[in-house]
């Protein structure tokens, strides 16, 4: 299978702060974060496109028991990105004991990080962060 953005080119991405996604020619849609086929239409006709980085917080949950590896407590949402995906990640710039139901709908801004391996990953990578945003 021929992939149009490999995950070490989105790793990439990230570290230069570039949000990288595929956009399907089919359908029009935009998988973020990457994936072989297109979220719509399951097309493979897709090319790589740069995600504006904006959304609205749709969902949430606070970690207070967290998996090996992890320091509990913290906060994983899920937002949709203005170009519709949705999208998972760790809300940061935020106590988890401040986390209420008013999150929802609240404009986020993407950005990343540096998660830490752990016995069971391949190492140190970047994953995506949302930041409560102006409004």
């Amino acid at each position: 299978m021929d992939y149009k953005l490999t995950y070490d080119q989105y790793q990439q991405g990230l570290e230069q702060g570039k949000l990288l996604g595929l956009k399907c020619n089919g359908c029009d849609a935009v998988t973020f974060p990457p994936k072989s086929l297109c979220r719509e239409c399951n097309g493979s006709d897709l090319n790589i496109t740069e995600i504006k980085g904006h959304g609205t917080l749709r969902t949430f949950t606070v970690i207070r028991v967290a998996p090996e590896g992890f320091t509990p407590p913290y906060v994983v949402a899920m937002a949709e990105i203005d170009e519709g995906a949705w999208v998972m990640g760790n809300l940061v710039d935020i106590s988890p004991d401040d986390a209420d139901m008013d999150l929802i709908g609240k404009k986020v801004k993407l950005g990343s990080q540096i998660v830490k391996g752990d016995a069971y990953s391949g190492g140190d990578s970047r994953v995506v962060t949302f930041s409560l945003a102006e409004e």
